[in-house]
């Protein structure tokens, strides 16, 4: 299917776009074989924020892929509309940093290592405008799309 056809599509239940991409809304979440609580549980997820993206909705289940490509059910109510990214890279590699400006000549406020959060408020063609998740220290600045997992390739997002 290409992409202009899957941009059209709409989840049965919600109307909203399938795929799309939201964050895990809890610190735990069971991630089912199946659309009900009758389903076994795969896996958990132990990491709130983490981007996930909606490729099919039954009911109020709504079936997600994650950065490796696995797929299962979550319930509805553990997912959040609050946009989140994941730095991408190989644990221990290098860092990606977080700019002043939407350029990679601008100051480096921070550095993320691949595999930490990020909420995203906002995003143009080629740089996101994001906050360092569950960090101690407030982390903002400006990322290069192509260092996230998380959002589509010509998606926009506004402040």
């Amino acid at each position: 299917m290409g992409s202009a056809q899957a941009a059209q599509l709409r989840g049965v239940e919600t109307g909203q776009p399938l795929p799309r991409f939201v964050s895990l809304k809890s610190s735990k979440v069971n991630v089912r074989r199946g659309p009900s609580r009758m389903h076994q549980v795969d896996w958990v997820y132990r990491r709130k924020g983490l981007p996930v993206e909606v490729v099919s909705e039954f009911e109020h289940w709504r079936r997600i892929r994650d950065f490796d490509g696995d797929v299962g059910w979550v319930h509805s109510s553990l997912l959040d509309s609050r946009r989140s990214a994941l730095i991408r890279g190989s644990l221990g590699g290098a860092p990606v940093p977080l700019h002043a400006m939407p350029d990679g000549f601008s100051e480096a406020l921070a550095l993320a290592e691949p595999g930490v959060l990020l909420r995203l408020m906002s995003c143009t063609s080629k740089w996101c405008r994001a906050t360092v998740l569950g960090s101690g220290q407030i982390a903002e600045g400006w990322v290069a799309r192509e260092q996230l997992w998380g959002l589509y390739t010509n998606e926009r997002l506004e402040d």
